[in-house]
């Protein structure tokens, strides 16, 4: 992790000649803006201004001045780029003129979050996320097709997987960014692959999920393909899952059943962000993607799965998909979980029944995530829950 005067002396020493500083609209749309060597003390003194009237979901024309701060710890240069003049990327946090931290910037609302998560009940919660996309072929006009790079099915290998090569590709550009890779693999659907990360702390497993979509996307562009993130690519095939597995750091071991009743009492109200398309809601209830709102021990069926754990202290939330901004995704998540901890909100038992099997949930009578957007949207916009957590973030 470099400090302000590393950057200073990196940029200097190691020939860089562009620096790239990136940050994020509330849906999470990556955005950058490049500044030149001579400006970076600058940008570290006073922020680097830029228009919010032209960002989806910031401010409006007559007060449109914002300002980047660019976060040194997140300096990496981007090894696709030439290594004479090398380009380097710093994630940035946006400051209002008067130097006070923006109310929108997601990176922001992440490390309050994860602060008062600390502060008011003692944990440090890591994240670790597992994410899935397709490859799909490109037409001769280069635009993208619904034909999957091949027809391999869950943990294939070449030469039926095709995308052996690219994982490979994507997972060394991965280290050299300066972010570790657990685990690569296909999927179940044909050209689905997903690749997976070891734990870190909330605010850089985001940086590392935003960082990863864009290597993908580059990578597959490269390679002559199309990376979809999307929760549905194909009708009848598997949808594309953002898993998020969370462990903490405390002697309570009774603080998990907290954990996941705060989530499992939030989740409704918090689904829109989660799983923000319509698409979303195909994924959901199709292919092991479970829509009831339960728990299990390894029960791949419920929402929230507790793998078998030496430490019991690590859950897996399997209903966000990649189309979410993982920075207010995991905002929500951590503000459940300090409700959940603080108030001490029990949890029903354990279902340790197949909920993939619409008689037996039925039976049973568990409830059901929203089933659309637009009902997820109604349940986010009525939440104080929500509007506590977001301020003026509005759901658009």
């Amino acid at each position: 992790m470099y400090t302000k005067s590393e950057v200073l002396d990196f940029v200097e020493e190691e020939d860089v000649k562009f620096i790239r500083l990136a940050f994020f609209d509330v849906t999470g749309k990556q955005k950058n803006i490049s500044i030149m060597p001579s400006e970076l003390e600058r940008a570290f003194e006073d922020g680097i201004p830029f228009d919010a009237s032209a960002v989806r979901g910031f401010e409006s024309p007559e007060k449109s001045d914002l300002l980047l701060l660019p976060d040194p710890s997140t300096l990496a240069i981007i090894p696709w780029r030439p290594t004479t003049g090398k380009v380097v990327r710093m994630f940035c946090n946006i400051l209002n003129p008067d130097g006070t931290p923006y109310s929108k910037d997601c990176r922001t609302l992440l490390q309050n979050a994860y602060r008062r998560l600390k502060d008011e009940c003692g944990i440090e919660m890591m994240i670790g996320t597992e994410v899935e996309f397709y490859l799909f072929k490109l037409d001769e006009k280069g635009e993208p097709t619904k034909e999957p790079f091949d027809h391999a099915s869950y943990m294939d290998i070449a030469p039926d997987d095709h995308g052996e090569n690219i994982r490979r590709e994507i997972c060394f550009t991965l280290e050299q960014m300066g972010i570790a890779p657990e685990a690569s693999h296909h999927e179940e659907g044909p050209g689905q692959n997903e690749i997976d990360f070891h734990y870190s702390d909330a605010l850089s497993a985001a940086d590392n999920v935003a960082t990863f979509k864009w290597i993908v996307n580059t990578k597959a562009a490269s390679n002559g393909l199309y990376a979809d993130f999307s929760p549905k690519p194909l009708a009848d095939e598997a949808g594309n899952g953002m898993h998020i597995n969370i462990s903490y750091n405390s002697g309570e071991k009774s603080l998990l059943p907290f954990i996941v009743g705060g989530i499992l009492k939030h989740i409704e109200e918090i689904t829109y962000f989660l799983n923000p398309t319509q698409a979303s809601y195909e994924r959901l209830g199709s292919y092991k993607v479970s829509k009831y709102i339960a728990w299990g021990k390894q029960n791949r069926s419920t929402l929230i799965r507790v793998p078998t754990s030496k430490k019991g202290s690590r859950i897996e939330l399997r209903s966000p998909d990649p189309q979410c901004n993982p920075y207010i995704a995991l905002t929500l998540i951590i503000h459940a979980a300090i409700d959940g901890i603080k108030n001490k909100i029990e949890i029903p038992a354990a279902t340790e029944d197949n909920l993939f099997d619409e008689a037996t949930a039925k039976k049973i009578g568990v409830k059901t995530l929203p089933l659309s957007l637009e009902d997820a949207k109604k349940l986010a916009v009525q939440s104080d829950f929500v509007k506590s957590v977001l301020g003026e973030i509005v759901v658009d």
